[in-house]
């Protein structure tokens, strides 16, 4: 008897107490899809339990291709919810096309998933409206408030309550926030409250995932009248309504839409100013597993190609009206977008239907992705083929595209006709001058290299001709006395040590005043690949054994040598490469794994609830290190459309409930305190990087072991991943690492032609620098162009247009006229002026 009072004491106690003023409410929903989960009786399940419920709504994440399916599959009961859509008990409240965690994608990626998802969802629901972003998973980052105000949203939700294996938000502020992105938009958002706490004993949940009386006694006592908790259900679940219906819904709580609870239950505005930093973004995947790294590279291919293909084959219609269906970017664009799925990410040994897993189909998308763009970009390049004029001849000529707003001069290299094997050849600018050149046998394939320059968003023409005598062209690469190699051309002088792995030993900056960039540090050593065997209990590193190393190419363009070595027997090659000209130094690293070896912090068990994990820690997986003089440092890493400046003292957690932002998207940079000189370091996929104090700058390889739910992410093949280095002078945006790494994205594209007009065009250049075009296409006929300004300044940039235009409209994401601009006629060309706050995007809708 006395237990059963004490019970029922306890329970009173543990009931929320509140005044007559608190209330509490609860955004129930559904999360999933087609590719996702989504068995096909949800839809009528959903209709006849808003029937049955009156007081019950709903929260829609479902992707919207799933709707497809279900009009097949299910007339019946998509006529019955197509009825219901656009009740305001239904919200529908991220409509991108595959849900994708929008951190790890470039944001050119992430608005063409709201663009053809909203698109697909009014094909289904005409008059369908979109006002609050929320979500199931962490599907955040630090730019959407520019965004989702573009698109027409008017409220964001930082929570994720129920679904936070992968991570979760900073828990910040009370009811309200004005979520300030970074180039200054402001959308009103219910954060993860600072009183929201992560759930005890849960990976993968907050105390707001079923509106716990700790949560509400929390928010009460931190003063938020109205607390809302959220649970998006995965569709296929059966609870109906999540809290309970009637008289037994849990904890006296409301259900609303996050659009009513904006608009008619908060007071709708507030004065706490946010401003959300990528690293609030409180992220963790299965960084440096082979699945997540060909997942990570697979996907980033696929973003440069469509996008230079776009911008290549609107030049081709501005020259010579090449009309690119609209349907073949589509379904190119639409299986990129699949793969960015965040279940891509967080489950891929998941599969998704009988005949593959995510990795398959991740594969088999986005090929096809890329060979459509490859088609699109052949189609328009052949197209600007014309009749030369009579004695232009020659051998032939080379095409070179340039799919980015400023001039570049780059080394090229491309196959020639067999025919052009034996010859002697000499390559002339447009203006007839010679350009330095070299041609060598690749297999029986001629290739030439030479040095091409090229205007802003154009192309520049080169002509083939005989010649008498070959170009000479001096040798880089020598070998001392203990058979360490020594590179160097115009850039950089280089020392590989070849008696400790082939660790970088000297790394001088000729165009930063000979500054040596490679560390003295007693620890570690720049370009050291190094990482914990657990099964062995103990550290490796390729330092440990001397490798060879073999010139590849030597011919005062191209500097390529390769280093072969091993680490814990498993062999391994690098290829670095310097270019004449080129401040970029690349790195294309090979690891040949004889077996599946275990290589993290330790040998994690099957249990994936547990809160410490082996996966977490990225000091004891494999990583490229890169130690170097510039002492303390701080550090930037991009996110999509912005730049955020680390305050991390280091990246290093252990646990789930203690994560910190360790994301490297396209680049990080290192200054030194008084930003005399940086170090940027690219990457070619998504993955995680390291940085603190006493601990250098190093770019994730490899783990293998247990991951999440479980799964064995074990080596199955060899490790290949590319990176690069950029040693430089001043702050990133002075040395413009942004502009040099979508220069590594869309490399020039070259091709050969036996017959075209011998000269350069350029359709568009900005003056000045730090606007990136981060696409230029072809839309009902006009050309639709989007900026972003990465690293310039806030003050008015002038655009010049090669081509004739009769007018330029600003428009919204969603299509919204803003503004027309002013076009002025300065010789040849059109220009007009546009003015963008740093990391502002602007769309502009250029009439031919």
């Amino acid at each position: 008897m006395m237990k059963r009072i004490l019970f029922l004491i306890l329970g009173c106690y543990l009931l929320p107490i509140r005044s007559e003023a608190q209330k509490a409410y609860f955004v129930d929903g559904y999360h999933g899809g087609i590719y996702g989960h989504y068995p096909l009786w949800v839809t009528q399940f959903m209709v006849d339990n808003l029937a049955k419920h009156p007081e019950w709504k709903l929260g829609l994440e479902i992707e919207p291709e799933t709707w497809d399916s279900v009009r097949v599959q299910s007339p019946v009961d998509y006529a019955n919810f197509s009825r219901i859509a656009l009740d305001n008990r239904i919200e529908f409240t991220n409509p991108t096309y595959a849900q994708p965690y929008a951190y790890n994608i470039s944001g050119e990626s992430l608005i063409r998933q709201f663009e053809y998802g909203i698109k697909r969802l009014h094909e289904h629901f005409p008059g369908l409206t979109f006002s609050t972003y929320a979500v199931e998973e962490p599907c955040f980052t630090s730019s959407l408030p520019q965004l989702l105000k573009q698109f027409g949203f008017k409220y964001a939700v930082l929570k994720s309550p129920n679904t936070c294996w992968g991570g979760y938000t900073r828990a910040y502020g009370g009811q309200l926030v004005n979520w300030i992105g970074p180039e200054g938009s402001s959308i009103l958002t219910v954060p993860r409250y600072k009183s929201e706490a992560l759930e005890e004993k849960s990976t993968w949940q907050t105390t707001a995932w079923n509106n716990s009386s700790t949560f509400l006694q929390s928010s009460y006592a931190s003063g938020i009248n109205d607390p809302v908790g959220m649970c998006y259900q995965d569709a296929g679940w059966k609870n109906g309504p999540w809290l309970g219906y009637g008289d037994n819904i849990k904890n006296q709580s409301t259900y609303v839409t996050w659009k009513e609870y904006f608009e008619e239950i908060s007071a709708g505005k507030t004065d706490d100013n946010w401003r959300f930093s990528q690293e609030d973004v409180l992220v963790n995947l299965m960084w440096g597993s082979q699945a997540l790294q060909r997942i990570g590279q697979q996907v980033r291919n696929a973003e440069n190609m469509i996008v230079r293909s776009e911008k290549i084959s609107a030049m081709a219609n501005i020259d010579h009206q090449y009309k690119p269906t609209e349907d073949m970017f589509f379904d190119a664009w639409r299986t990129l977008m699949m793969a960015q799925h965040h279940d891509s990410w967080i489950v891929p040994y998941n599969q998704l239907n009988t005949k593959q897993n995510w990795i398959q189909a991740i594969k088999g998308w986005t090929d096809h992705t890329h060979a459509i763009a490859g088609q699109i970009a052949d189609q328009a390049i052949n197209g600007f083929a014309t009749v030369t004029k009579t004695g232009e001849s020659g051998l032939g000529f080379i095409r070179v595209y340039n799919s980015i707003a400023s001039a570049r001069s780059e080394v090229i290299s491309l196959p020639l006709p067999d025919s052009l094997a034996s010859d002697n050849i000499d390559i002339y600018n447009s203006k007839g001058e010679l350009v330095l050149s070299t041609m060598r046998l690749q297999e029986t394939v001629p290739v030439v290299t030479f040095q091409a320059t090229v205007p802003a968003m154009g192309y520049a023409t080169y002509q083939i001709r005989k010649s008498k005598t070959k170009q000479k062209n001096g040798k880089h690469v020598i070998f001392d006395y203990n058979g360490n190699c020594v590179l160097e051309n115009d850039q950089y002088k280089m020392v590989l040590d070849k008696s400790k792995g082939g660790i970088i030993k000297t790394l001088i900056a000729k165009h930063v005043g000979d500054k040596d960039f490679a560390g003295q540090d007693k620890i570690y050593d720049m370009g050291e690949i190094s990482g914990f065997f657990y099964e062995d209990q103990q550290f490796y590193s390729s330092k440990q054994t001397p490798v060879s190393i073999v010139v590849l190419e030597d011919n005062g363009l191209v500097t390529k040598v390769e280093v072969r070595g091993t680490i814990a027997t498993h062999p391994f090659s690098q290829i670095i490469t310097l270019e004449a000209g080129q401040n970029r130094i690349d790195f294309d690293l090979t690891i040949d794994w004889k077996n599946n070896v275990g290589i993290g912090e330790y040998k994690q068990g099957s249990n994936w609830t547990d809160n410490r994990r082996a996966y977490t820690d990225d000091r004891y997986k494999l990583k490229v290190m890169f130690p170097n003089s510039l002492g303390k440092t701080k550090l930037f890493k991009n996110a999509p459309f912005d730049v955020c400046e680390s305050i991390l003292d280091n990246t290093f957690f252990g646990q789930w409930d203690s994560i910190k932002h360790n994301v490297i998207l396209n680049w990080v940079d290192i200054n030194q305190q008084d930003e005399a000189y940086g170090l940027a370091l690219l990457s070619d996929h998504t993955t995680s990087y390291l940085h603190g104090e006493n601990y250098p700058l190093s770019l994730t390889a490899q783990y293998s072991g247990i991951g999440l739910w479980g799964m064995d992410y074990k080596i199955n093949g060899p490790t290949k991943m590319k990176y690069a280095l950029i040693p430089h002078r001043g702050k990133w945006d002075d040395a413009q690492v942004a502009s040099q790494s979508t220069y590594w994205n869309e490399p020039l594209v070259a091709m050969y032609q036996p017959a075209v007009a011998l000269q350069d065009h350029s359709f568009v250049k900005i003056s000045g620098s730090g606007y990136e075009v981060t696409t230029m296409k072809v839309v009902d006929g006009d050309i639709l162009l989007r900026l972003f300004n990465a690293e310039g300044d806030a003050s008015p940039k002038m655009i010049a247009l090669g081509f004739p235009a009769t007018a330029v409209t600003e428009v919204l994401l969603n299509g919204d006229q803003v503004q027309d601009l002013s076009l002025t006629k300065i010789g040849l060309e059109q220009t007009f002026t546009v003015q963008l706050p740093r990391y502002g995007i602007k769309t502009l809708r250029i009439t031919k």
